[in-house]
């Protein structure tokens, strides 16, 4: 590794303030364990280090009956896997924390840190995206707030100011919903070869139509994709075996794979066809029993 210059902050705002000073020659540390391996494979290297581990405020998971689920970038990936109530009302992030490589990386790993370094083989990204999470960002001159499908931008790029800390991620309440996230991987822990997050809301009145549907890949494409042709098939009609093949179908045309050591192209786009529909039906399940 090269030579660099360590700043340990007390407070968000001076994170803010060194990365505006020293913009892209700077790299924030949370957890470390992806940018780390990347300096120690001289991928990256930085001149500055700026650690905002320490910053307590930012680890925190807050549930309101209103405004959702509120989880604080520096929660570890344990944090959400233990928490009684991601157990309870948003049982996938619970389960693809489960299979998300091992404890130790669990324990230490952040979820800001993983979104950040926006990975397309995530498992975390696809999930919170078919949730509809948002993430605030904050810089020098404040907050904002983006919906999670805007944030990831190509390989391992997103829409971060180099100013800027992801310091919150909210999951709003969206009614009588249901999701589901699988994978398929050598190891149940590995990283996805295709990954697969739906969410599904019923409608009220008649449990066998979907209200609205999010259908979210990853690992075939240069960020977590949605199949929005799949999503539209579905939404507002009646919940059929016919509709769940024509949107795993058309999920799989939406992928965005390359052939590589973890299979041809041709193989994960079936991949996708058969994650798409398990997730869709065990998403259907659980809305039903709300």
């Amino acid at each position: 590794m090269n030579t660099f210059e360590y700043f340990s902050v007390k407070n968000v705002k001076e994170a803010c303030t060194l990365l505006s000073e020293y913009g892209e020659e700077a790299k924030l540390l949370a957890g470390g364990q992806a940018l780390l391996n990347l300096m120690r494979e001289r991928l990256v290297s930085p001149s500055f280090i700026v650690d905002i581990k320490g910053l307590s405020d930012f680890d925190y998971i807050r549930y309101d009956e209103e405004t959702g689920l509120r989880i604080g970038a520096l929660t570890t990936h344990r944090s959400l896997e233990k928490s009684d109530v991601v157990r309870e009302k948003f049982a996938m992030l619970a389960e693809m924390e489960m299979t998300l490589a091992s404890v130790a990386i669990r324990n230490w790993g952040t979820v800001g840190g993983n979104l950040c370094h926006a990975d397309p083989a995530s498992d975390l990204a696809p999930s919170l995206m078919a949730l509809g999470a948002e993430v605030t960002l904050t810089g020098v001159d404040g907050e904002r707030v983006l919906n999670l499908n805007d944030f990831f931008v190509d390989y391992f790029e997103t829409k971060l100011r180099s100013d800027e800390v992801l310091t919150e991620i909210h999951v709003p309440i969206r009614g009588l919903g249901g999701g589901a996230y699988m994978k398929f991987a050598a190891r149940a822990t590995d990283l996805p070869v295709v990954g697969v997050a739906t969410y599904i809301v019923l409608d009220r009145e008649n449990r066998d139509v979907c209200k609205d549907i999010r259908i979210v890949m990853g690992s075939v494409g240069p960020r977590p994709l949605r199949s929005k042709r799949a999503e539209d098939i579905l939404r507002g009609q009646a919940i059929t075996d016919k509709g769940i093949e024509e949107a795993a179908r058309l999920s799989s045309i939406d992928a965005q794979p390359v052939t590589d050591i973890n299979g041809s192209e041709e193989f994960k786009r079936e991949i996708v066809k058969v994650l798409v529909k398990r997730t869709i039906r065990k998403a259907v399940g659980r809305a039903r029993t709300l």
